[in-house]
């Protein structure tokens, strides 16, 4: 089980690569908040693998942590497009 673990957080580590370069390779607004998003649950991911193999619960307490980032961060990128105006992408 230990080495299934370790393939799936270094898949997800590889996602969240892939969900960098995309970051800083997308010319649009819009396509930056969704790596953000993308990169966030993939940490959430990461760290909700590795608190399954450590168990301690501060890993699930940090991992709850970003997700509430990525909920209020998505809100706020929502909230400035709808304040902007109209003719941007």
């Amino acid at each position: 089980m230990s080495g299934f673990l370790l393939a799936a957080a270094l898949l997800l580590l590889l996602n969240a690569v892939v969900g960098v370069v995309s970051l800083y390779a997308s010319p649009y607004p819009a396509d930056r908040m969704l790596a953000i998003l993308l990169i966030g649950s993939t940490t959430v991911a990461i760290l909700l693998l590795l608190a399954y193999r450590h168990e301690p619960p501060v890993l699930l307490e940090v991992a709850l942590s970003f997700v509430l980032l990525a909920a209020i961060g998505s809100i706020a990128f929502v909230q400035q497009r709808l304040r902007a105006p109209p003719h941007e992408p």
